[in-house]
């Protein structure tokens, strides 16, 4: 066999021995999500397509509240990170000033701080607010997760963006709020659907925030409505129930990933190379 040929052949097996080790866990998940009973503990590798699992968790228990809980908190937290990361990364690219690259070493560090290092202290401040146990109060929770990556990330696509445009611009009469709104956002699609995305996935994931600062079944979302399902006794676990609500609140993050695929990925190397 050419040297060559068995490259190919190794690096094809290679692949596809990792894209088996990625799917196959989500994969025996949703063949477990149609099993019910007995046949949670027999080994099949096809769904049987019985729906019942898919039933009881929404008839059971408010699930379909707490999926809408997540959707509301997740897109809540996408849309002010990224209006806020916008306007930020603006005044940290373009804008100088003194302290300019302290403050934004500072809101880098910020997002390597554990959730749990910043628990307490956020506690308080949604207790102060009066937001416990309301979706705002994770909506604010999360954005202490997601705002420091979408700030960094736009500060760094935007200094790569030429100067000319933002004078030119200027020269027109526009004001520093119009620059942003018409002339970078359009130039922005790729990191902007990057850095939602990410933020997107945070947010719908969180599970830390979601359980701390709420209280009853109306307001808790998909992640920890899941930890919190159980069965006839403390001792036993629908697992059918469980798989069959992780495998519905993971397949829209698959959808969404590839659906952005191609910007995701631009976004996330604009930058990477200046030229």
């Amino acid at each position: 066999m050419p040297r060559s040929l068995a490259g190919r052949v190794g690096f094809c097996a290679l692949i596809a021995v990792i894209v088996l080790f990625s799917v196959f866990p989500f994969y025996y998940a949703v063949v477990s999500s149609f099993k019910t009973g007995s046949e949670l503990f027999e080994v099949t590798y096809w769904p049987t397509f019985d729906m019942e699992n898919y039933i009881s968790i929404f008839t059971e228990q408010p699930f379909g509240r707490n999926v809408l809980n997540s959707v509301i908190v997740a897109f809540s937290v996408v849309a002010l990170s990224l209006g806020l990361g916008v306007l930020a990364s603006y005044a940290l690219a373009r804008v100088a000033f003194r302290g300019r690259g302290l403050l934004l070493v500072t809101i880098l560090a910020v997002s390597m701080f554990p959730q749990v290092a910043v628990l307490s202290g956020m506690f308080e401040m949604i207790r102060a607010f009066g937001l416990f146990n309301s979706l705002p109060g994770l909506i604010l929770a999360n954005m202490v997760l997601t705002l420091p990556f979408t700030v960094w990330v736009l500060t760094t696509f935007m200094t790569e963006l030429p100067k000319e445009l933002e004078e030119a611009a200027f020269v027109d009469g526009a004001t520093p709020l119009q620059v942003v709104r018409r002339v970078f956002l359009p130039l922005m699609g790729p990191a902007l659907a990057a850095t939602g995305l990410l933020a997107f996935i945070v947010a719908w994931n969180e599970f830390l925030f979601a359980l701390t600062f709420t209280l009853s079944n109306e307001m808790r979302t998909v992640p920890v409505a899941i930890a919190l399902i159980t069965g006839a006794t403390q001792y036993e676990l629908p697992w059918g129930n469980i798989m069959a609500a992780s495998v519905i609140v993971t397949v829209p993050l698959i959808v969404l990933v590839l659906i952005f695929q191609r910007r995701i990925v631009a976004g996330l190397t604009a930058g990477a190379v200046k030229g």
